[in-house]
């Protein structure tokens, strides 16, 4: 039997195969609530087969969103739209739906990637003040942040538990904390972006502070029977910067806090970085958190091939895989694998006359006559 398709838990949430739709932004909301492309994208992947969707980086307030199209979950009518998506999603399928937390920090106020990306000036339409653990911009050419204080920390504090708290009336099955990519949870652990010198800087012990605070809020505020985990940048690809040592500290810090798994990635905090790119260039990260820490490991970064997750699973490197990219380009990639690795997949009914001849047992209990 394919070890990809085998039952998986993230805490006390089952998941029927290992294979995972990785959070990837659309930047096509409005004031941060869902439209109907939402209900579009996130039907289709609903219908992908996957164990688990996981919501796009959601931003807990308007500043935290990285541009203005972001998704948000801080107004009730974030989570009124938000409500009528999942509302459409689920009642055609069941898979598990979970939403990524997040905040931009010194990377908000941007343009779309379609736009060019850059930050928005002050000023300009689509631009407003970025905060963050000190006043050092992105990019040597970009407006500094505006340093975060006791009040803005407490602020950002009550804005997730704020978004935890319709999080769980919305009913999502876990909840992942953005702590990657060079957002603000990042900001604060990397010592490239954090140059505090109070209790919140300095230190691994000191930068780590308001990230696990962050966590600790976010778990309070979600139901305890449901999971709730972090999303991490192994590395940040620079010297002297954010590393794996620093990643392994923090996941057993995580660990003792309740976090039910670690979805390792990598980069996103310098444009200095320098990414050795490769197929699953960042599962070794991933299988040291494993070993190390003992908590479930997901695995993300140039997964693209069955055969290639399969072994990823096989050999113990990771405990499942999440997808981006690869999802978008064949939003039917775990029927696909499933036909390659000899395991069954669930498909809507309604498509189950589209199971090749050559699978005949693709589709968990398929059946159908024509007249």
């Amino acid at each position: 039997m394919s070890r990809l398709f085998e039952p998986f838990r993230i805490g006390d949430l089952s998941l029927v195969n290992r294979i995972i739709i990785a959070p990837m932004c659309q930047y096509s909301a409005s004031e941060g609530s869902a439209l109907d492309w939402h209900l579009i994208h996130l039907g289709h992947l609903a219908l992908s087969g996957a164990g688990l969707l996981i919501v796009e980086a959601t931003a807990v307030s308007a500043e935290g969103r990285i541009t203005a199209g972001d998704l948000g979950l801080y107004s009730d009518a974030n989570e009124a739209a938000l409500a009528r998506v999942l509302g459409a999603v689920r009642a055609n399928s069941s898979i598990k739906i979970g939403m990524q937390l997040a905040h931009a920090g010194r990377k908000a106020s941007s343009r779309a990637p379609w736009e060019g990306g850059l930050q928005v000036p002050l000023g300009e339409p689509g631009s407003w003040q970025a905060v963050a653990p000190s006043p050092v911009p992105h990019g040597a050419s970009e407006q500094a942040p505006l340093a975060l204080d006791e009040r803005g920390l407490q602020k950002i504090r009550d804005d997730f538990a704020r978004a935890a708290t319709r999080a769980a009336r919305l009913g999502l099955d876990g909840i992942e904390i953005h702590t990657a990519h060079g957002y603000l949870l990042h900001q604060f652990l990397s010592p490239i972006a954090n140059k505090r010198s109070d209790a919140y800087g300095g230190s691994l012990e000191n930068r780590m502070r308001f990230p696990l605070e962050i966590f600790e809020v976010v778990r309070a505020a979600f139901p305890a029977d449901k999971p709730v985990w972090a999303r991490i940048s192994a590395t940040d690809w620079v010297a002297d910067g954010w590393d794996i040592e620093g990643t392994v500290a923090l996941s057993h810090a995580l660990k003792a806090r309740g976090c039910a798994a670690i979805h390792v990635s990598s980069g996103g905090v310098s444009p200095q970085q320098a990414i050795p790119l490769g197929p699953g260039y960042q599962v070794p990260f991933a299988q040291r958190v494993k070993a190390e820490v003992g908590l479930p490991t997901i695995a993300v970064g140039l997964i693209t091939e069955p055969e290639q997750a399969e072994t990823i699973i096989a050999s113990g490197e990771a405990d499942a895989v999440s997808l981006a990219r690869a999802m978008l380009y064949d939003p039917r990639w775990p029927w696909h694998a499933a036909a390659k690795l000899g395991a069954q997949v669930v498909a809507p009914h309604q498509y189950w006359r589209s199971q090749p001849r050559e699978y005949k047992d693709l589709f968990e209990n398929a059946s159908f006559g024509a007249r």
